[in-house]
């Protein structure tokens, strides 16, 4: 059997019901998602038992983009802790049939679920369901916007590896103008310490970041040498406009994380990408499957911060449903 860990401490230091952006959560905030999720972690043996924290209660995933990774560990995590699921898609839905997305949402809401976690193209979707529904809400990427979810378990693979994030220099490489999981990395990360590079071509980094105090580079060979952590990121070719780069083969060459550029980074550099990963591109074979790489690690703690926003998302409600006070609704 396995033993249920004593997460009250943490629970008494978290009041949101839902988890939308990582923007507006604090530091501690941040520190108790990513305490409770190794908690967890460890609880379950890595992700691969059951700890019946949540018996009896619903998961819902609305999702109307594509997803594999972020679908399925929501649903791992959900049945990790005693959960049920329920899985929606739009194709074939109401929605095709006219019905609006937040009528579609309540819906599936009055089926009892006491989560909804969702997918949108459009930026700010959870946060207009954190409004309109009565269960907790997490943004499981909304546009361009953030992925709250994916920049905490990038964090807390870092924090496994390094302990600390203070004087850790980590890179943000690649298309950052269309990356939710940027945007959700810079916000964490500059919040726990670390000092955040953000590189790429001038046509996918905004100056703006260095106007609002992050580092930005345009050439991977100048900042490499200094750099604690790699956070590749994938070229979203579905949506661009217009090709912000020449050619394929030239952004590989400028930027793409290979043998040769391993000789001259750091011993003991951490190579992530948030997938799917484009060989060859972003990152050459040799290296995803590197000894440097923690691509993999990601992976199943995505399963473990998941199962960390759900449960204290759940405690927050029971503490505003006991106590008749409203709790935060939106981070």
């Amino acid at each position: 059997m396995t033993e249920i860990p004593d997460l009250d401490p943490y629970v008494e230091r978290w009041n949101r019901r839902h988890l939308l952006d990582l923007e507006r959560l604090s530091e501690d905030e941040l520190v108790t998602l990513l305490d409770v999720a190794q908690i967890l972690k460890d609880a379950t043996e890595g992700c691969r038992r059951k700890v019946p924290l949540l018996s009896g209660r619903t998961c819902a995933n609305l999702f109307f983009e594509n997803s594999t990774r972020t679908r399925n560990s929501f649903s791992l995590a959900a049945k990790r802790l005693g959960a049920d699921t329920v899985e929606f898609g739009s194709s074939g839905s109401s929605i095709a049939k006219g019905e609006t997305f937040t009528d579609t949402a309540k819906t599936i809401e009055a089926m009892g679920v006491d989560w909804v976690v969702t997918r949108h193209q459009t930026p700010g979707t959870p946060h207009l369901l954190s409004r309109e529904l009565d269960c907790c809400v997490l943004n499981a990427g909304d546009g361009p916007h953030e992925h709250p979810t994916q920049g905490l378990l990038d964090l807390l693979t870092i924090r496994q590896h390094r302990g600390s994030f203070a004087g850790l220099t980590v890179a943000l490489v690649g298309d950052i103008a269309h990356s939710r999981t940027a945007r959700s990395n810079i916000w964490g990360l500059k919040k726990l310490g670390a000092h955040v590079i953000i590189c790429g071509p001038p046509t996918l980094v905004s100056q703006r970041w260095q106007e609002i105090g992050f580092e930005v580079a345009h050439r991977l060979d100048e900042i490499l040498p200094r750099c604690d952590v790699l956070n590749l990121l994938r070229i979203q070719f579905e949506r661009q406009n217009a090709r912000p780069f020449p050619s394929v083969r030239e952004y590989a060459a400028l930027y793409a994380m290979n043998a040769s550029r391993m000789k001259r980074a750091k011993d003991d550099i951490l190579i992530m990408a948030p997938g799917p990963i484009n060989r060859g591109v972003e990152i050459t074979p040799e290296v995803a499957d590197g000894p440097h790489s923690v691509i993999l690690e990601q992976v199943t703690n995505g399963i473990a911060v998941r199962m960390a926003a759900l449960y204290l998302l759940a405690a927050a409600d029971e503490k505003r449903a006991h106590t008749g006070l409203e709790y935060q609704s939106v981070v």
